[in-house]
């Protein structure tokens, strides 16, 4: 009777255990680590990050969705260039009064909201915007609202509208990554503004080593704080990453500290790919 109590016991403890993690085995030990760091961290945080070489991905709630806040820009800027690629819309086209070239920096490298809903309306308005979303099977992300709208909605950081997960927007980057979405000199120029991404230094960059090529972009709600882009290590591999932090304090260090995570964690499967970090030192 006791030993059937015990087992009792313990298979309820394994229902209530999380689910298996995401991370092939050699990643595991990065994953309990972004893992303590959302746990250690009031509030809501999403992770996901992506080796555009090997496919192989570790996520903390990469199923859930947050809103993607200016994070949406990266798809709005993608779709333009496509139409761009298929002759329907031109960089050098004026926008009340501005080049579309001049609009597309201002989108992505000083997150212009006006900017962006002047893009987005020459595009047709966000439903032609979600249409090219599904069009293109980016499942787990919407784009539902101008970004005046938006920021005029009462504020519900549950709201499923504008949303994405961080597998999904890590998707997203790596399709562009790939060639998938985009011819490659569309690719270039979009990376090259995101290189200059002027806003939320104190988040994905802050806590990298001097010199760490990052390409990205920000997104900042009361009470939400997200950055999403593409690391490079030290041997030229690339990372796919999204970060978001919904409530809780001090979210911009959080994303930092798990960005550096992720950076060591990966430069560690290079280095040593079957050594667990967090395992004990043996003493001889």
């Amino acid at each position: 009777m006791r030993q059937f109590a015990i087992w009792t016991l313990l298979l309820a403890l394994f229902a209530a255990a999380p689910a298996a993690a995401d991370a092939p085995l050699h990643l595991r030990p990065l994953e309990r680590q972004l893992g303590a760091i959302a746990a250690a961290n009031p509030g809501n945080v999403g992770i996901a990050a992506l080796d555009l070489t090997t496919g192989d991905m570790v996520s903390v709630h990469g199923d859930e969705s947050f809103p993607m806040a200016s994070t949406v820009k990266v798809a709005i800027a993608a779709q333009y260039l496509a139409q761009v690629e298929h002759g329907r819309r031109s960089l050098d086209t004026r926008l009340s009064g501005r080049s579309a070239r001049s609009l597309m920096e201002a989108m992505l490298v000083h997150s212009d909201n006006a900017a962006t809903d002047i893009i987005l309306r020459d595009l047709g308005g966000p439903a032609k915007v979600q249409q090219w979303v599904a069009d293109n099977q980016l499942r787990g992300l919407r784009v539902d609202r101008s970004i005046a709208r938006l920021l005029a909605d009462r504020r519900d950081l549950r709201d499923r509208r504008d949303s994405s997960t961080p597998k999904a927007m890590v998707n997203l980057l790596q399709r562009i990554d790939s060639g998938a979405l985009l011819q490659p000199s569309s690719r270039s120029y979009l990376l090259s503004l995101m290189a200059r991404c002027a806003t939320g230094r104190n988040r994905m960059r802050a806590l990298l080593p001097f010199g760490t090529r990052v390409e990205h972009k920000t997104g900042t709600l009361d009470g939400l704080t997200t950055d999403v882009g593409f690391i490079t290590l030290p041997d030229g591999r690339r990372l796919a990453i999204a970060l978001f932090a919904r409530q809780g304090s001090n979210r911009p260090r959080t994303l930092a500290e798990a960005a550096r995570k992720i950076y060591d964690g990966f430069v560690t499967v290079l280095r040593a790919p079957f050594i667990d970090p967090l395992a004990p030192i043996a003493l001889r």
